[in-house]
């Protein structure tokens, strides 16, 4: 029974609960005061309607009914098609209804075919005025009998549904607040991995700025790259370190439909297994300690674009299975998040490796190279195209001799030859990084390449193996990095190879570090 005393001690509880909540506790609190409606006016059910702009119609956000009725289902457009209710809710009016459907006017065909449906004897609509605008209705509605609505029940579902809605708002406001530093946290990210993306082109062997070359192993290349760009498919560039992999997949970026989007390179291998999700997929503030705020992941920043995953073999398996999810569903959820998150990206993927070793032993999931090599593309080594080295050594030459203060007119043919015959293991990278110092070295018109090669003349060549002279041009440069394979300026680094593709060639040339180096510094393997 409806008091004035009772009705006081009701505003107080709710106004109490839903002016300090925590925004995420509100939809629970909202759910109670609709119980605590039908528990204080008698009623059967009550729910919560917002009133969307732009005529999208109308919402049940949150429903309570009593046991043995059906609360409507949130959230749904409850409205959708009942026109006339929808027209005189959002001109302000009250819709009372002490006899359903008998008080229903005529028009209001749609509105009658959904009161049986639930079934609805009597049935109040107070619309609730938030800035301006009519933007929520709060619902109550008898199912068992019918009930005639007095002015003080109109009341007070009137003083309920406005501290309701403006729980309601203020769950908005925070939203779109948090929508917006999102946003500029997403844009500042953006602009981080674009200056390091500008930084990277800035520091990148010029040798990879075009794609140099005629041979028919590069022409079939080229041409699966035209076919799959256009498309949204995923492609799976395999080949060894050096070949030119991130330079095809900037490539399909570019000839795709995603052009103007971004394009987000992360090397996986570069990646700490514990920061691999974080970096990916983002992290909420409080995820982990350090996450001072909120951080969208690389996938977020390529939305609408595309994201290029190197070394992609390197990623752990646990963060395997999220990368899979956002392949198949374009979902993911950010570390320490409760929610997913849509993303429209297309997935460009590149691995120096043996994924199907890598699957046999358990270190690949074979559902997730199944969805990335829709359309994967074989890179060939520059040994599978030594017709590209002329036309690659004087590419480079022209593109960095100006830059070195050089101006280079001729190749000795002897150093060609030699040039073609080495096996380069550390591919165009590698003779990229060996025609930089030579041009450095050359002081004349002529490229001075006896230096770096560390063979001798052309009349003695015919008479050595290959082996030969890679083990000689191996050991001349462990011996200037003092026998050190890792980190910047080192061996591996000097060669443009992975460390363990440089450990797998000493192991097969049966190279071994000396005891004398050997006592000064770490083992090879090491």
């Amino acid at each position: 029974m409806y008091t004035p005393l009772r009705f006081e001690a009701l505003l107080a509880d709710l106004s109490i609960r839903l002016s300090g909540l925590a925004v995420g506790h509100l939809d629970r609190e909202i759910d109670r005061a609709l119980e605590q409606v039908v528990a204080f006016l008698g009623t059967d059910r009550c729910t919560l309607l917002e009133m969307l702009p732009h005529g999208q119609g109308i919402v049940a956000t949150h429903s309570f009914a009593k046991p043995g009725f059906r609360p409507a289902a949130t959230p749904t457009h409850l409205a959708h098609g009942l026109r006339w209710y929808d027209e005189h809710l959002r001109k302000g009016e009250t819709l009372r209804f002490d006899r359903l459907p008998d008080d229903l006017p005529i028009e209001a065909r749609a509105e009658r075919t959904y009161v049986a449906t639930l079934p609805m004897r009597s049935h109040i609509a107070v619309p609730v005025l938030v800035d301006g605008r009519w933007a929520c209705a709060l619902l109550t509605a008898t199912a068992r009998r019918t009930h005639a609505w007095t002015d003080e029940e109109v009341d007070c579902v009137r003083i309920v549904g406005q501290i309701v809605a403006g729980a309601v708002r203020r769950r908005t406001l925070e939203h779109e607040l948090q929508a917006r530093e999102d946003r500029i946290d997403r844009l500042e990210r953006q602009l981080e991995i674009a200056g390091e993306a500008r930084r990277d082109a800035d520091d990148r062997d010029p040798c990879f700025e075009e794609i140099a070359g005629q041979s028919p192993a590069l022409r079939k290349v080229l041409t699966q790259t035209s076919q799959v760009a256009p498309t949204r498919a995923s492609v799976l560039l395999l080949g060894e370190t050096g070949t030119g992999k991130e330079l095809l997949a900037r490539a399909i970026h570019a000839r795709s439909d995603r052009r103007d989007q971004p394009l987000i390179s992360v090397n996986c291998a570069a990646l700490p297994h514990s920061l691999v999700e974080s970096e990916l997929f983002g992290h909420e503030k409080g995820a982990f300690t350090g996450a001072i705020h909120a951080n969208p992941g690389r996938f977020e920043l390529a939305d609408g674009g595309t994201i290029f995953l190197d070394e992609v073999a390197e990623i752990p398996l646990e963060a395997q299975a999220k990368l899979l999810r956002v392949l198949q569903n374009g979902e993911l959820q950010r570390l320490g998040a409760t929610r997913s998150r849509r993303v429209d990206v297309r997935v460009v993927a590149a691995t120096n490796r043996n994924l199907e070793q890598a699957m046999t032993e358990g270190r690949f999931r074979r559902d997730l190279y199944y969805r990335l090599a829709v359309f994967p593309i074989e890179v060939p080594s520059l040994r599978e195209r030594r017709e590209d080295i002329p036309l690659l050594v004087w590419d480079f030459v022209q593109r960095r001799q100006d830059a070195l203060g050089r101006r280079i007119e001729r190749i000795p043919d002897h150093a060609m030859q030699r040039l073609l015959r080495y096996p380069w293991p550390g591919n165009v990278r590698e003779l990229g990084n060996v025609i930089e110092r030579a041009l450095i070295l050359s002081s004349g018109p002529e490229l001075d390449l006896d230096s770096f090669l560390g063979v001798p003349r052309p009349d003695a060549l015919d008479s050595e193996r290959i082996a030969d002279v890679e083990r000689a041009h191996l050991l001349r440069v462990l011996t200037r990095c003092d026998w050190r394979i890792n980190g910047s300026g080192n061996a591996a680094d000097a060669l443009g190879l992975n460390p363990s593709t440089l450990r797998s060639r000493l192991r097969k040339l049966a190279i071994r570090r000396p005891a004398a180096a050997l006592a000064n510094g770490p083992q090879l393997s090491k």
